[in-house]
């Protein structure tokens, strides 16, 4: 049987050494990290960013199919693409707990050994926190800090008309895979059948451990790009472009035929009877970047694979426009996720 130790058995403080005894400082940005009142940070003449998320179980996470490790590194992830999504550098983040008693210290280790692999990959220390008992589930909050040179950072309200929008990676994965795991917990509550994931791994692995773009934002460095507006996608596709023409005031049109799908995504959509492209449009979680850039660019980004242009940037009389395959024009409908609803 596996060893099980009683939060109750270490205290708060105990549990505070036992989860950080290992944490290693890897940004000189970091003076001082866990262990006293607060963190100290000094980014060195450069602007510093800040944002935070806030995970419930049952809203934001469910247990029965998320593994703790990844429900930790996914934490971590989630937090700091919205910083790259200001075209910076994540470094520190903050992470708090409510726990309920279900928990026992090796469950959190686990949880926390997610955090830990998170932070390594990108280069992130983890500087403070809090733990505190839940009556209700696992939240997590976590605050994420990373800087930028001076002006550089990038908001959602500078796309100019005829600006290419673009997006990474591919879209909708997230949502199949959301999608599957649902139907196979379905399964076994009511039949207590062994779930069958029928080898979807490339979906499954898009909802349950997704990675923040680092990589896009270190090529707009090494090419001297500077989005016009960028944003990350955590709530599908059609409901951030809204966002970004709404803040920048101006309209855009999307081609359904330069939407970055994956392959495995389209066969299992059209195996679920979804439409792959209603997939990409509204599924949540990809933590993908969607940006605007100058027409300027556009051999820069037309040059990596890993991007795509899927529209352009119009006056906003124009409206939010979709143009699909078959050359019909529809209006740009939200239909991503809404916490609040």
């Amino acid at each position: 049987m596996e060893e099980r130790t009683e939060i109750s058995t270490l205290g708060e403080f105990g549990l505070i050494d036992h989860l950080t005894k290992n944490n290693e400082t890897k940004n000189a940005s970091t003076v001082l990290s866990v262990g006293d009142d607060a963190a100290v940070i000094d980014h060195f003449g450069r602007q510093t960013v800040v944002s935070t998320d806030l995970l419930l179980e049952g809203i934001h996470f469910d247990l029965m199919y998320t593994p703790l490790k990844h429900l930790g590194y996914k934490s971590v992830v989630a937090n700091i693409s919205d910083i790259y999504a200001m075209n910076a550098t994540p470094t520190q983040i903050v992470i708090s707990i409510g726990i309920s008693n279900k928990f026992s210290v090796e469950a959190l280790d686990e949880f926390y050994s997610g955090v830990y692999t998170a932070c390594e990959k990108y280069n992130v220390d983890l500087v403070g926190g809090d733990t505190t008992t839940s009556q209700r589930g696992f939240v997590i909050s976590i605050t994420a800090i990373g800087e930028v040179a001076p002006d550089n950072f990038v908001k959602r309200d500078g796309a100019k008309v005829n600006d290419l929008i673009c997006v990474s990676g591919d879209l909708g994965g997230a949502f199949l895979g959301l999608t599957i795991l649902e139907r196979e917990k379905k399964i076994f509550e009511e039949t207590g059948a062994q779930p069958d994931l029928e080898n979807r791994a490339y979906i499954v692995g898009r909802l349950l451990k997704p990675e923040a773009r680092k990589d896009v934002i270190d090529y707009f460095a090494e090419q001297k790009i500077v989005p016009t507006s960028m944003m990350d996608i955590s709530d599908g596709l059609s409901s951030e472009m809204m966002h970004i023409c709404k803040q920048s005031n101006v309209g855009c049109v999307l081609y359904e035929d330069k939407l970055p799908l994956n392959e495995d995504s389209k066969n299992f959509a059209y195996k679920l009877e979804l439409d792959p492209t209603a997939c990409a449009l509204s599924g949540g979680e990809d933590y993908e970047l969607l940006f605007t850039i100058s027409q300027a660019d556009h051999k820069k980004i037309e040059q990596n694979n890993g991007l795509s242009i899927i529209g352009y940037i119009t006056e906003a009389a124009a409206g939010k426009k979709f143009i699909t395959r078959g050359g019909n024009t529809h209006d740009l409908v939200a239909q991503g996720w809404n916490h609040i609803k």
